[in-house]
């Protein structure tokens, strides 16, 4: 039996390395916790609480970037503040904001189409 004890991580493929890090790093303000290189091919980590994703063309062959692929959401702070800095970093929205009734949401794609979802969860 296969026991899944936690989710390691979530992997996006992009196709430009500093492009994704300007997203990712300047835009959204996350912290790269691992960062490998090898003959210009990267694998680059940052820790979202107990969670981590990795942007990466390590495989750019195979692994092509896509918004119908899996879609992560990250929870946040200010809702209304985030769409507002997504907003004026000219972010395309995929999914405007929306209220579902227990949660706020909006779909955005970072530089490669990717698709990230921007949550809050209602005080409940």
């Amino acid at each position: 039996m296969i026991r899944i004890k936690e989710i390691a991580f979530t992997g996006y493929p992009v196709t430009d390395i500093a492009r994704a890090r300007a997203f990712y790093e300047g835009v959204l303000h996350l912290v790269s916790t691992v960062r490998y290189e090898h003959d210009g091919r990267h694998w680059i980590e940052y820790d979202v609480g107990p969670a981590t994703l990795a942007i990466s063309n390590m495989a750019a062959e195979k692994w092509k970037p896509s918004a119908d692929g899996p879609s992560l959401a990250f929870e946040v702070e200010d809702f209304d503040a985030s769409v507002q800095a997504l907003r004026a970093a000219q972010i395309r929205f995929a999914l405007e904001p929306m209220d579902s009734g227990v949660c706020r949401m909006a779909i955005v794609l970072d530089p490669d189409g990717n698709s990230l979802a921007i949550h809050q969860r209602k005080a409940t």
